[in-house]
């Protein structure tokens, strides 16, 4: 019983250095759920923790066929509990261990026209305007769900993202996006301040999760005939694509996305058929003016 008394002091102490970090709810969770795997994998208190535990526990991930990116959020989760419980001599035992190296893949994004095919294919007034926002304004899943009635201000044609990744910001309110927004208000009504209630009942306090858009945006995807894997950040990839595609800067596009760093924002242009269409070939140049360049 002391066991596990020790085991939850040691998460629940976790989760307090989580939040005076100010990390964001779903982090807070994710890693949460993370370290009680972890310390019920190795049966012991974090104070008995070596790197050789936190070497199997991934160890055994990957023989299981866990992604890279997996493995790296459960370290990133041992090391933030070890951390929050030992201090620095938590951080001494993760130190040699490395993130697992990530494929590069090339992102798959929509045409413009299936992004029409799959707005037309949503029935729903609550999800299309979801969708809408997601691809309208680039908005993460986590970002939509956090939303509050208040957030939207259609005077000055803006959205409040309360809850972004890098903190808050404001991205612009396309009138399309407006309309679709109080056909939704309309039919549905939402209590409380939260723009997108979850459950049935819809109680004020509640958020939908974003798992549910998930499921409703894969199966809209199947019924407007999509072959491609939709899923919601698929539709702020096409977002940032198409922006780029349609003449804006990339500077503009990384304050819309809540990017940090501008090289986040500038893989987009490997995704931008305009952009790669406007470079030219290095065989175009050939006994050109432009080609003395090239010696």
């Amino acid at each position: 019983m002391s066991k596990i008394r020790d085991v939850q002091s040691s998460l629940e102490r976790m989760k307090q250095y989580m939040v005076l970090r100010g990390l964001r709810p779903n982090t807070v969770n994710t890693f949460f759920r993370c370290a009680r795997g972890f310390l019920n994998h190795v049966g012991k208190v974090p104070a008995k923790i070596t790197t050789e535990d936190v070497e199997g526990f991934l160890l055994d991930l990957a023989r299981r066929g866990r992604s890279p990116g997996t493995r790296n959020v459960k370290l990133a989760a041992v090391r933030c509990l070890l951390l929050a419980t030992l201090g620095p001599a938590g951080r001494a035992i993760t130190a040699a261990i490395p993130n697992a190296k990530r494929p590069h893949r090339c992102l798959e994004i929509l045409s413009g026209s299936e992004v029409a095919r799959l707005l037309q294919a949503t029935d729903s007034s609550k999800y299309r305007a979801i969708f809408m926002l997601a691809y309208g304004a680039g908005l993460r899943a986590s970002e939509i769900t956090a939303l509050r009635a208040c957030d939207i201000d259609s005077k000055r044609m803006l959205i409040h993202v309360p809850e972004g990744k890098t903190g808050p910001r404001h991205v612009m309110l396309s009138p399309r996006v407006l309309a679709a927004l109080r056909t939704y208000w309309k039919a549905c009504r939402p209590k409380g301040p939260e723009l997108f209630p979850g459950g049935r009942a819809q109680r004020p306090g509640t958020r939908l999760s974003r798992k549910s858009i998930n499921q409703v945006l894969t199966k809209v995807g199947r019924k407007a005939g999509i072959k491609k894997r939709v899923y919601p950040h698929m539709l702020r990839h096409c977002f940032a694509t198409h922006m780029l595609e349609a003449g804006a800067d990339v500077r503009s596009v990384q304050v819309l996305l809540g990017h940090a760093c501008l090289q986040t924002t500038t893989a987009y242009l490997h995704l931008s058929s305009a952009h790669l269409r406007a470079t030219p070939s290095p065989i175009d140049l050939l006994g050109t003016p432009a080609g003395n360049v090239l010696g």
